[in-house]
């Protein structure tokens, strides 16, 4: 009588870290949301006293019900307050998630330190502070990444959410700017471990933020006649993150509904 197969052990999720997951209505919840969706164990980040300064306001239980949907989907979930001002905060988080989680094997970034002012009102401190949080800490998570990087040649994902906003928002575009070019770098200068690296510009994405008048000046500008939303930025930076997506490597992507 043959004997019958042993059955397969299930496979081991990839865990994705995620920053800048701090409000339901995020790009980041979405993505991390999508992400677990598709099997992914979640690593996210948060920074409370960011968002107390911007209009939203601080969203009381919106991290807790961003883990509660990841959990949902069957993943392993860690959210970690990260004031990522601090440049030993990359490694502080890397050390934490894997620790209690694993090694990461996407790292999507979506964080942003976000003040609109323009070149004869913006402040030397809040210049420094656009290109400390949206600049040198996105180099120095791709750097910790890439350093710590175990998974199989082909595997890895760098994704970054950027911009293309610059009249009226200087620090914000030139330190997005500044990104998109350590990303681009990151495909060539990291392609001895096979990690990808993109850069994904949503376009003006509903999260909250935009007033009637902006939502129309976006409308009247925007081919399909809607506003972005998170899920679209979402489903694309899930794309990218699959095996699927693997062939799309050091490229800026617009993904705005022809938002010009």
């Amino acid at each position: 009588m043959p004997m019958k197969p042993e059955p397969h052990a299930p496979a081991a999720r990839p865990l994705a870290l995620v920053t800048g997951v701090g409000r339901t209505a995020g790009i980041g919840a979405a993505v991390a949301e999508r992400l677990a969706a598709s099997g992914w164990d979640i690593a996210h980040t948060h920074w409370t006293p960011y968002d107390a300064r911007m209009p939203w306001g601080v969203q009381e239980g919106d991290v807790e019900a961003v883990g509660a949907a990841i959990r949902a989907r069957g993943a392993r979930q860690l959210a970690l307050p990260a004031d990522l001002t601090d440049p030993a905060t990359p490694a502080r988080l890397f050390d934490r998630v894997t620790a209690e989680l694993g090694p990461v094997t996407a790292l999507v970034m979506s964080h942003a330190e976000s003040v609109d002012s323009g070149l004869l009102d913006t402040s030397v401190d809040s210049f420094d502070r656009h290109f400390a949080v949206n600049t040198r800490a996105s180099w120095l998570l791709i750097r910790e990444f890439a350093l710590r990087f175990t998974g199989a040649f082909g595997t890895g994902r760098i994704v970054a959410l950027t911009s293309g906003h610059t009249v009226g928002n200087l620090p914000y575009g030139a330190s997005k700017g500044a990104l998109d070019r350590i990303t681009l770098a990151a495909a060539r200068e990291l392609a001895h471990l096979g990690i990808t690296a993109n850069a994904v510009d949503p376009g003006p994405t509903d999260t909250g933020w935009m007033d009637d008048a902006v939502r129309a000046e976006v409308l009247a500008h925007t081919p399909l006649a809607r506003l972005g939303t998170p899920q679209d930025a979402a489903r694309l930076i899930d794309f990218l993150c699959s095996p699927d997506g693997q062939w799309i490597n050091g490229q800026l992507l617009h993904s705005s509904g022809g938002f010009q």
